[in-house]
């Protein structure tokens, strides 16, 4: 989802927005197939529940987003990547605590 959502700005920076959104859609659509399934099997299984399905979903995505960023895209690492690791580590600690 990362290279769809951000491939597109180093790819296709000098075509129009909406093949860049076209060309996004056709790389995501696989990731939805995946991941709506996964979120309902998850969700009405009563293993996850709503926040907690979410809190996964933006530490996986910060975990890719990351290393997209410094190797891919080539941008410099930054201490606010670590800090904003750190706020997710205390939201997956809060959201996965039992009361």
């Amino acid at each position: 989802m990362t290279f769809a959502w951000y491939g597109h700005l180093k790819h296709l920076a000098s075509k129009p927005w909406y093949v860049a959104a076209l060309v996004s859609w056709g790389i995501a659509l696989f990731e939805y197939l995946l991941q709506v399934p996964a979120n309902r099997i998850g969700y009405s299984s009563g293993m996850f529940s709503l926040a907690q399905l979410k809190i996964m979903q933006e530490v996986i995505t910060l975990a890719v987003f990351v290393p997209f960023a410094m190797v891919y895209m080539k941008v410099p690492f930054k201490l606010d990547f670590v800090w904003a690791g750190l706020c997710l580590v205390g939201a997956v600690y809060f959201i996965f605590r039992t009361p």
